[in-house]
C-alpha cells in the first residue's frame, strides 16, 4: 500500500504510450496516481484511476503535487499553463516537448516564472545500457571515446499499413524519424559525450503513404575530434527478440575499447587488439518499455523533488535538444553543416 505523505501524481492522457507511465508510477515508492484525465473518458477509466475528462476539474479536484503529460506536443503548452495557474509546482511533459522552440521557450518561462519545477520525459538516457556505458566511458574503461554509432532499424514503416497498430499519427506528422525518434539520441549522444558543435544531416522519405521523413542520419560534431552518428530507418529491423526494446544497436569506441549495444539490451566489450568478447550488462526481460527507463525517469523526478539527486533533463537544459533538432532539418534542407547551437 502507497504511504499517504506519497507525492500526489495525476496524468493527463490515456493514450498508446501512457500504460507505461500508469504502470511504472504504481511500482515508484513515494509516490500515488490520483487521477487520469483524457478526452476519452473510457481510457481514462481503464487507467483504474479517478477518471476525468476535463484537465482543470481535475487539477481542482484531485489536487496533485505533480502533473504528468502525457499527450503529443500540440496540448503541451495550454496544459502547462493549465498546471501553473492551478499551482502545480512539479510538472513532467513528454516528449517532443511542445510543438516548437518558440512553445517550449514561452512553457519553460512560464514554469520559472512561477517557480516550478519542469522536467522532459525524454527517458532513453535512462535506459540501463546507456547508464551502464556512461559509467564505463566515466571510469575510462573505453579509453578516449573517439566514435558512437546507433543504428535505428525499428522495421514498422512498410507498407500502406505502416503504423496503424500502434501509433497511427505518425502517418500524418510532417516530420517523423529526426523530430519524434531521432531526438531520443541528441539527448544521448549529449549525455555521452557532452555538447556538441556543428551537425550534418541527411534525410530522405521512403514510404510514399507517410508525410513525414522515414530514413537518415546525423552526424553531431564535438570537442577532441569526437563524433557521433544516428543512422536511422524505419522499413528495415535489427536481430532482436523484440525490436522497440533498443529500436537498433549501438558501438561506442574507444582507444582502449569498444563497447557494443545488441538488440536485446545486452552490453559487451572488447578491448583493443583482442578479439575476446566480455558481457559486461546481460540481456533481462525488463518490464515496462525500453529497459524499464519510464519508470527510471519518473522515479529520478521523484527523488529530484526529495532534494536526493540533482535532477536531469529539465526544460531549460532540453531547448538546447530543439535547436539541435531544427539544425538537423536545416542541414538536410541546405545539404551544409551547421555549426554552433544558439538559441533561437
Amino acid at each position: 500500500m502507497k504511504n499517504f505523505s506519497a507525492i500526489r501524481v495525476a496524468c493527463l492522457g490515456a493514450g498508446y504510450f501512457a500504460r507505461f507511465h500508469y504502470d511504472a508510477w504504481n511500482r515508484i515508492d513515494g509516490a500515488q496516481v490520483i487521477g487520469a484525465c483524457d478526452l476519452d473518458a473510457t481510457r481514462a477509466q481503464a487507467t483504474g484511476a479517478h477518471a476525468f475528462s476535463d484537465l482543470k476539474t481535475m487539477l481542482e479536484v484531485a489536487q496533485p503535487d505533480l502533473l504528468d503529460i502525457i499527450t503529443p506536443p500540440p496540448s503541451h503548452l495550454d496544459a502547462i499553463g493549465t498546471a501553473l495557474d492551478a499551482g502545480v509546482k512539479t510538472i513532467i511533459c513528454q516528449k517532443p516537448f511542445c510543438r516548437n522552440y518558440s512553445e517550449a521557450l514561452k512553457a519553460t518561462t512560464l514554469a520559472e516564472e512561477a517557480g516550478a519545477t519542469l522536467v522532459i520525459h525524454e527517458n532513453f538516457r535512462f535506459q540501463p545500457w546507456y547508464r551502464t556505458i556512461r559509467s564505463m566511458i566515466d571510469a575510462g574503461e573505453l579509453g578516449d571515446v573517439s566514435q558512437i554509432t546507433f543504428r535505428l532499424r525499428t522495421g514498422d514503416g512498410q507498407g500502406n499499413d505502416a503504423y496503424l497498430h500502434r501509433q497511427p499519427y505518425f502517418r500524418s506528422m510532417p516530420r517523423l524519424l529526426m523530430h519524434e525518434t531521432g531526438v531520443h539520441w541528441i539527448d544521448t549522444f549529449r549525455y555521452l559525450l557532452g555538447e556538441p558543435e556543428a551537425v550534418y544531416a541527411d534525410i530522405r522519405k521512403l514510404n510514399p503513404v507517410i508525410a513525414g521523413e522515414d530514413a537518415g542520419y546525423f552526424i553531431l560534431d564535438f570537442p577532441g575530434n569526437r563524433r557521433a552518428l544516428f543512422d536511422g530507418n524505419r522499413l528495415l529491423d535489427h536481430n532482436a527478440d523484440n525490436h522497440r526494446t533498443t529500436l537498433g544497436e549501438a558501438a561506442i569506441e574507444g582507444t582502449k575499447a569498444t563497447a557494443l549495444l545488441d538488440g536485446n539490451g545486452a552490453v559487451s566489450v572488447r578491448a583493443f587488439g583482442e578479439n575476446q568478447v566480455t558481457t559486461v550488462l546481460h540481456h533481462q526481460e525488463w518490464p515496462g518499455f525500453g529497459g524499464d527507463c519510464v519508470r527510471a525517469l519518473n522515479e529520478h523526478v521523484i527523488r529530484g523533488i526529495e532534494g536526493r539527486t540533482a535532477l536531469e533533463n529539465t526544460a531549460r537544459n532540453y531547448l538546447k535538444i530543439i535547436v539541435i533538432k531544427d539544425a538537423i532539418y536545416k542541414s538536410a534542407e541546405t545539404g551544409q553543416k551547421i555549426w554552433g547551437f544558439d538559441d533561437h
